[in-house]
């Protein structure tokens, strides 16, 4: 949204934020099907890094001061914002207060009474009130990031071809997959393998209704369409390997959802089970290719 006309595809940008190369329990308890380590905030970075493009990033301790910045910034074009909060985006059906989940917005115009965005969820320009825009941009419950962070000036300053920009994503996500991971994680978080049979071993006990609504509503539909994005660039810059076992990963998340919704926990901690031993193969692939 930020990019406009030279924008990569959905599935390059998916790839090289490095999300699709892992699995992580945060905490111990918390899973996403995304790098070890890894958090949107992050990924934006990279991916902005390896695409060739700049943005200047703030953030704001102040609420007031954040808001003068960005009406600002606005002067300039679009901004893009987050996290932010999604329980408080109230134009979102269902959304009544905090539920700990983070979104990114670009926001098109800003005065005392509400803020107007554009929202990837599929809400083109949505109007929010200022006081619950600023509850969103707070972003207390979301578990990364800081405070009132926008990004401006988006600047393309290399040319990069797409093949080229993905294979340039390839190191960090080889790192990741290999246990590396350079962010403060909470004590007993886990990667990889090591996350897809402590979660195994949850949900064959009986997974609690949280844990089971985070994946059903949200983990595995993002995690397994972000491994078939990721086999899909792999297999333009020659990967076939990585790709295949890419494909295999996106195939056992995605089955997930029905033994989740249907509570065949059996079935679900199998194939968690049979997931675990594939990020150490796809680490292997990579660094052989």
């Amino acid at each position: 949204m930020m990019l406009g006309a030279e924008a990569p595809g959905i599935e390059v940008l998916e790839t090289v934020t490095g999300s699709p190369f892992g699995m992580q329990l945060v905490g111990g308890s918390l899973p996403f099907f995304d790098a070890f380590g890894w958090d949107p905030d992050i990924g934006v970075g990279e991916a902005l890094d390896v695409l060739g493009w700049s943005a200047d990033t703030f953030s704001d301790e102040d609420p007031d001061a954040a808001f003068a910045r960005l009406v600002e910034g606005l002067s300039g074009g679009p901004v893009m914002i987050g996290p932010v909060e999604m329980g408080h985006l109230r134009y979102q059906p269902g959304m009544t207060g905090p539920i700990g989940a983070d979104h990114f917005l670009v926001v098109l115009a800003a005065d005392s009474e509400s803020v107007t965005v554009h929202d990837p969820q599929g809400f083109p320009y949505a109007r929010l009130p200022r006081a619950e825009f600023a509850a969103a941009w707070q972003a207390e419950t979301v578990a990364y990031g800081k405070p009132h962070t926008m990004r401006t000036n988006f600047v393309r300053h290399t040319v990069v071809a797409d093949e080229t920009a993905i294979v340039a994503s390839l190191p960090r996500a080889i790192g990741r997959l290999g246990g590396e991971n350079e962010t403060g994680l909470p004590p007993g978080s886990l990667g990889n393998a090591d996350a897809a049979l402590a979660l195994a071993a949850r949900i064959g006990s009986g997974s609690d209704p949280d844990l089971r609504g985070l994946l059903a509503h949200f983990g595995v539909r993002v995690g397994a369409r972000r491994l078939a994005d990721a086999a899909t660039c792999l297999r333009r810059v020659g990967h076939d390997r990585a790709a295949a076992i890419l494909t295999t990963q996106a195939r056992l998340v995605g089955s997930l959802q029905y033994d989740l919704v249907t509570e065949d926990d059996t079935r679900a901690a199998d194939t968690l089970r049979a997931l675990a031993p594939t990020y150490e193969e796809l680490r292997r692939a990579l660094t052989a290719s």
